[in-house]
């Protein structure tokens, strides 16, 4: 029996990997929030959003991994 291996980040990872996300697609996705927002857990999804909204393919494929 061969069971399928989740591919899930930890909250830490997917909090370094949102805060990264912010600062690479600032320009194209995150305009109207300030520049200088300390990203939290709990703005991780708002983040996802952002992504799939604005940030072309590669965005929607990082706003799946934050937010599985």
């Amino acid at each position: 029996m061969h069971t399928k291996r989740k591919n899930t980040l930890s909250e830490i990872e997917r909090l370094q990997l949102a805060r990264q996300a912010f600062a690479d697609y600032y320009a194209r996705c995150f305009w109207y929030m300030r520049r200088d927002l300390e990203i939290g857990v709990a703005d991780i999804p708002e983040i996802a959003r952002g992504l799939r909204l604005h940030g072309g393919r590669q965005g929607f494929i990082l706003a799946a991994r934050l937010c599985p």
